[in-house]
């Protein structure tokens, strides 16, 4: 009896673990949905990072433009990539490496503020920017990297600019206005979020 008791709860371990283990997509189809993100003429060439078929983040291809995307988290539901400028690689670097270490965002805005600030984190001193591409999970096929329906917003990075310096209001009073964003920091930037019926076909 004991036996089988041992049997049983060792199987619902394995099954508990098989269930939260997530199925990486192949790295094709992986790229193929990173890079929707990306302008048309930066996709072929851009960089992708993504996810080995042990979950492990990877770089899935080497690009030769100045272009960054980032794979779907298969650990997460729905569709969401990203692509931007490879300057900004170290921000993003030291983001992905604190949320990991189960800092929350609130933690990390402040700990890249001061890294910024005493010169161990270098941001660009230039506008840089990200492209954001967000589906639902129903809305995205994961066998084949396909995707309906997918929204796709922009930011651009301008370390320390305010409303003042930009012009730009601190939220947005129509569709598709830029705002900024975090004002006065390190991540300050511009945000443009389309009508969703504008990039609904992006594709």
């Amino acid at each position: 009896m004991k036996t089988i008791s041992a049997f049983l709860a060792s199987y619902s371990l394995v099954a508990v673990v098989m269930a939260q283990t997530p199925t990486v997509p192949s790295p094709d189809v992986q790229i193929k949905a990173a890079i929707l993100a990306a302008p048309a003429d930066k996709r072929d060439a851009a960089t992708v990072y993504g996810y080995s078929a042990k979950n492990e983040f990877v770089v899935l291809r080497k690009g030769t433009n100045e272009l960054i995307c980032l794979a779907d988290d298969p650990a997460q539901k729905g569709l969401s990539v990203s692509c931007y400028h490879r300057d900004l690689d170290l921000f993003m670097e030291r983001g992905r490496i604190l949320k990991k270490e189960g800092k929350k965002p609130a933690e990390i805005l402040a700990i890249r503020e001061q890294e910024t600030k005493d010169k161990k984190l270098i941001m660009p001193t230039h506008p840089s920017t990200l492209f954001s591409y967000t589906a639902k999970d129903e809305n995205y096929d994961v066998a084949t990297g396909d995707v309906k329906d997918g929204y796709l917003r922009y930011v651009v990075y301008i370390p320390y600019a305010t409303a003042e310096s930009t012009g730009l209001p601190l939220k947005p009073e129509a569709p598709g206005m830029p705002w900024i964003m975090d004002p006065g920091t390190h991540r300050a930037h511009i945000m443009i979020n389309p009508p969703v019926s504008t990039t609904a076909a992006h594709h």
